[in-house]
């Protein structure tokens, strides 16, 4: 067998390992969880306040932007925060020994960093439907636009935290890091249509993938006429596509170059300075 296939296919079972294991260790479950259930909960309160004279309840048009919420927050700062801690306790260190050790660690990575994100969104997807009602993938299209915002939302997001994760130098920086992230999920559409905030920050939205992801997962649950409160009065699934493909194709170009240039730089003596520096902070 080819030794990059090899590495590949080892990859892919470390992954799937490592995925079991999310979702079979009682911390990693709540931790996974615990979020999308305080917010379903928060949802599940609002289920009877109208939004303006839509028709719909904040609860229903809000759902929607918590799936692509965990697609693009998820999957970016997962990836991100495993890469970081990884370095600090030597595991990537260690698969750098191994032949093609890197391809198979970031194969392994992305592949449970997607599938966590996958089952999540299928979980409070379900849960959303039970508990909050007015949503539904009643057709063929709303399967399809449903596939391709999950699918095209991880090929924007997974990148984006591979690279952050390559630079982000310690746990901290990566702490720090979900502040700004959480920023963007407050003007990015996920409680209240975009169309509500002031013209600026609905630009800076529009800049990023989480509205993105927001908007496509809305097209897919809600009803057509849904899309009146929306920017435009239109799902843009062409401005969807643009945008999250683009963010996909950056960091499908970028990521390479930062993870060779990390793992290139990785050494026992680095390993050691930030266990060092972490170590000042804590005391």
């Amino acid at each position: 067998m080819n030794p990059v296939a090899g590495a590949v296919r080892a990859g892919f079972l470390r992954g799937w390992i490592e995925f079991r294991q999310m979702f079979t260790h009682a911390p990693d479950l709540i931790g996974q969880f615990l979020t999308p259930a305080i917010t379903l909960g928060a949802l599940y309160l609002l289920r009877g306040r109208e939004y303006g004279d839509t028709g719909r309840s904040v609860a229903e048009l809000a759902l929607p932007g918590l799936l692509g919420t965990i697609i693009a927050f998820n999957g970016l700062y997962a990836l991100t925060n495993v890469l970081v801690l990884d370095r600090e306790d030597g595991t990537l260190l260690r698969a750098r020994t191994v032949p093609h050790g890197m391809i198979g660690y970031f194969v392994g990575k992305v592949t449970a960093a997607a599938g966590s994100v996958l089952v999540q969104v299928l979980v409070v997807l379900v849960a959303g439907m039970v508990i909050i009602g007015g949503l539904s993938l009643d057709s063929p299209g709303a399967w399809a636009t449903f596939a391709w915002v999950v699918s095209l939302g991880l090929l924007a997001a997974l990148p984006l935290g591979a690279i952050l994760g390559g630079v982000l130098d310690g746990a901290r920086a990566s702490f720090l890091l979900t502040m700004p992230l959480m920023g963007l999920i407050a003007v990015s559409g996920i409680f209240y249509p975009l169309t509500a905030l002031p013209g600026w920050l609905q630009g800076v939205a529009q800049a990023f993938p989480m509205y993105w992801a927001g908007l496509g997962m809305r097209s897919a649950l809600l009803p057509p006429a849904a899309a009146g409160i929306e920017i435009g009065g239109s799902w843009r699934h062409l401005e969807t596509v643009a945008v999250l493909g683009s963010w996909a194709i950056v960091g499908l170009i970028v990521a390479p170059v930062v993870l060779r240039r990390m793992a290139r730089h990785e050494s026992g003596s680095n390993m050691a300075a930030r266990r060092e520096r972490a170590m000042q902070r804590a005391f």
